[in-house]
């Protein structure tokens, strides 16, 4: 039984994230709301090509809103299939922290929770990292799930 009235999760959609995903899909159940974000920066088209090549797997980033209605659809499943029952889906604009930062407020949302990947990571370390930047920032509780 979960005292979260509402519970936020951020995803990617990458397998790890997915898992925080299921996880917050856990703790949420039939007793909260579930809000799913994915935060993305808008592209007109010309630069997808190129982001593709730059950033790999980061690249969806910078693709625009259609990656990002699939990412949440797949993310919406896996919630459900781990016990959600109220699920929302939100494409944010933006940077993920800020935009997860954002959402909470705008939700306002008792609990956030996120996948650890980056946290042990060199460059997570000196440029900061998705989990350790939410969690010094939140007004609320954060959830750090161990997915890698």
């Amino acid at each position: 039984m979960s005292d979260y009235k509402t519970v936020v999760v951020g995803t990617d959609g990458s397998e790890s994230s997915l898992h925080a995903v299921a996880r917050a899909g856990g703790i949420s159940g039939d007793k909260s709301n579930l809000v799913i974000a994915c935060a993305y920066f808008p592209n007109d088209g010309k630069l997808a090509s190129a982001a593709t090549d730059t950033l790999g797997a980061d690249a969806y980033q910078v693709m625009g809103s259609s990656p990002t209605e699939e990412i949440l659809r797949k993310a919406k499943e896996r919630a459900k299939a781990a016990g959600a029952a109220v699920v929302d889906t939100r494409a944010v604009k933006g940077a993920p922290v800020d935009a997860l930062l954002q959402l909470v407020t705008d939700v306002q949302a008792d609990l956030l929770v996120v996948g650890n990947k980056g946290l042990n990571s060199i460059a997570g370390r000196l440029l900061g990292s998705v989990p350790a930047d939410v969690a010094r920032k939140a007004a609320c509780d954060v959830l750090i799930v161990h997915t890698t």
